[in-house]
């Protein structure tokens, strides 16, 4: 049985912009134009609060709460915190599929960590995206894609909530026909004619009665009332690089101290690799200094790197080729980039080298 995760950002948009601007901390703020055409693209849950939704005109939205702040959309910045959060989500697993900038599902059926709970996982994932971005996320568990969106929606925001394969069925009994993936407002209103309110009206009708009025989707329909989806996540992207880095609750100021801290990384980037059946020839350190000043070194090889002791050597030929660091090191990272699969000799390689 699958272990999905549904992580969705809360309020994205208008999250960052009061992250970045402390001015609009516990304001209601929505991101958009603020013009007579102008359109909410996002809204803070203080702004939620008084009916402020996306979508919504802006001279709605200003008369239902006269003290909202507009803050004009910032994607850049957007998109670059969406690439952080993403980071994350690949540290745990190469099946992500994402739906927007702010939300995404995660297979973590067998996942990087070796951690047999998606729930802990979830749990991790939302604690690693506070402490680097600052920002809450909410995250469903299920054993399915259509029962882990749900679940997310349940604890917003900054909350986590499972459905376990025994409750499922249940779950969905009692949710309105359109809550249902794929349901549309012209789906809901031919269910509605034939009667069809809720999941549990739904559930009554035997699967040819849904199939002639609905077509193939009368099959997901009907597996939809019963819990079931069998729908894979589908990763978007092929994978660029593999990597892992540790931030140090004391700062490193010694070359020995940072070998040290840097083996580890190397074996989970090595684990990483094996898992997924692959080898690269670029190497790129990452450190990060105490006053937070970033450096990295790279170096593109002309054989993969065969093992996780080459990668280790490797890593610290590079850390040798770091500047002088006046202040102590409190980050360091390492990653395997020009990525490309491994033969079955090799593959057996990477197995003996973990074992």
């Amino acid at each position: 049985m699958r272990k999905i995760i549904h992580v969705d950002m809360d309020a994205f948009f208008a999250s960052v912009e009061q992250r970045d601007d402390p001015a609009l901390r516990g304001r209601p703020v929505a991101v958009g134009g603020a013009s007579a055409r102008g359109v909410v693209a996002a809204a803070s849950y203080e702004a939620r609060a008084f009916g402020v939704r996306s979508a919504m005109s802006s001279v709605v939205a200003r008369r239902k709460c006269p003290e909202l702040v507009f803050v004009k959309p910032r994607f850049e910045a957007y998109k670059a915190v969406s690439a952080q959060i993403r980071e994350i989500f690949y540290e745990f697993t190469d099946l992500v599929e994402p739906l927007s900038l702010d939300e995404a599902y995660l297979d973590v059926t067998e996942n990087f960590a070796g951690e047999p709970s998606a729930t802990r996982i979830a749990q991790a994932i939302r604690a690693e995206i506070r402490a680097k971005t600052g920002l809450t996320a909410s995250a469903g568990v299920s054993y399915n894609k259509f029962l882990a969106k749900l679940a997310s929606d349940e604890r917003k925001p900054d909350g986590l909530f499972v459905v376990p394969p025994q409750m499922g069925p249940s779950f969905v009994s009692g949710l309105p026909v359109e809550r249902l993936h794929g349901v549309g407002p012209a789906t809901r209103a031919r269910m509605n004619r034939l009667g069809l309110m809720t999941v549990a009206d739904l559930r009554e009708r035997p699967l040819d009665f849904l199939s002639r009025r609905f077509g193939k989707a009368g099959r997901h329909y009907y597996g939809l009332a019963r819990g079931i989806d069998e729908r894979p996540v589908r990763p978007d992207r092929p994978r660029k690089s593999i990597g892992a880095e540790t931030t140090f609750f004391e700062d490193l100021d010694d070359a020995e101290a940072m070998r040290a801290a840097l083996a580890p990384i190397a074996q989970k980037v090595w684990g990483r690799a094996a898992a997924l059946g692959v080898c690269g020839r670029g190497v790129t350190l990452k450190a990060k200094s105490a006053d937070f000043v970033v450096s990295t070194r790279a170096r593109s090889l002309r054989a993969p790197v065969a093992s996780v002791e080459a990668l280790t050597r490797e890593g610290f030929a590079l850390l040798a080729c770091l500047p002088p660091q006046r202040r102590g090191v409190r980050l360091l990272g390492l990653s395997l980039s020009a990525l490309e699969p491994v033969g079955r000799e090799a593959v057996a390689q990477l197995d003996l080298a973990l074992a």
